[in-house]
């Protein structure tokens, strides 16, 4: 296994995150935020920057953590906003050598409402068509999006769409819903990690870790744990993935620290980000090593 993390949860700027990186031994960081924009969004001329500052501090980078598609678009949004990141990410991705780009599946629709299936199968297949046709691959994770609300979901998408691969997050389970087990009351389980990963490994080419507890209810945050501390079965899913011989890249997602999820308002400290992620990181290689 190697690895790899988002190193923007140890900070927004670039040299913090080779840093960062390079105190764990590693030579490989998961681009997402670099200052205030995704990787794909970056003006071309600070991208340029950023590209041979990476070449010359030797960090390859395995994956971009994109926008396209995300939990943060409805499916009704603008396609042709996707189709301009799609074609903004492509030359990034052959400039750095980056073989996989993470995308979703369009945010969640209120269970019960119209989820508009066929609409988002329909612009699936055309982004990782224009992926493909570039010699990338588009991989699909399991986040607040259609193909998360359950691993028979997520599998409809591998039926639907030709050529898409996927990303296991291991923690995003734990704090959804799934879709596919209704009982009697009519409400629905959390979801199970492990269970998920049986269901869809046979087409994971990629893994994201992070742990964490059910949240108190939904709609509440979860309180996140270093990995191995949580319910996300996150030694269970790495030792059946090694056993069966997955030696992919394995990418470190901490949320530990306040970042992505911070309330307005409240200030992070970019400090403990940087300390955490470097914990985790650490502590993923003894579990690992173990």
């Amino acid at each position: 296994m190697k690895l790899t993390g988002f190193a923007d949860e140890a900070s927004r700027d670039l040299e913090k995150q080779i840093k960062a990186t390079q105190e764990l031994g590693w030579s490989a960081i998961s681009a997402r935020m670099i200052g205030d924009y995704n990787i794909h969004e970056l003006p071309q001329e600070e991208f340029d920057r950023v590209a041979d500052r990476l070449d010359e501090a030797g960090i390859h980078i395995p994956e971009f953590g994109s926008l396209i598609a995300n939990w943060g678009k409805t499916i009704e949004s603008d396609f042709d906003i996707t189709l301009a990141e799609v074609e903004r990410a492509i030359p990034r991705m052959l400039r750095l050598k980056t073989p996989y780009v993470r995308v979703m599946s369009y945010a969640q629709q209120p269970w019960g409402e119209d989820q508009q299936e066929e609409e988002r199968f329909h612009r699936l297949r055309e982004i990782v068509k224009r992926f493909d046709d570039a010699g990338l691959t588009a991989i699909h994770e399991n986040c607040m999006n259609w193909g998360g609300f359950s691993a028979d979901h997520t599998l409809r998408l591998i039926e639907e769409v030709p050529g898409l691969k996927l990303v296991f997050d291991t923690g995003n389970p734990v704090f959804q819903r799934d879709r596919s087990k209704a009982n009697d009351e009519g409400t629905f389980p959390w979801q199970d990690p492990f269970e998920f990963w049986e269901k869809v490994r046979d087409h994971v080419v990629h893994i994201h870790v992070k742990d964490c507890q059910n949240p108190t209810a939904d709609g509440v945050e979860p309180v996140y744990n270093m990995p191995g501390e949580g319910l996300a079965r996150v030694k269970d899913i790495l030792t059946d993935a090694y056993d069966r011989g997955y030696d992919g890249w394995v990418a470190i997602e901490p949320h530990v620290a306040t970042v992505f999820h911070i309330k307005e308002g409240e200030e992070v400290d970019w400090d403990q980000c940087y300390t955490s992620y470097v914990d985790y990181g650490q502590q993923l290689e003894v579990l690992i090593a173990n």
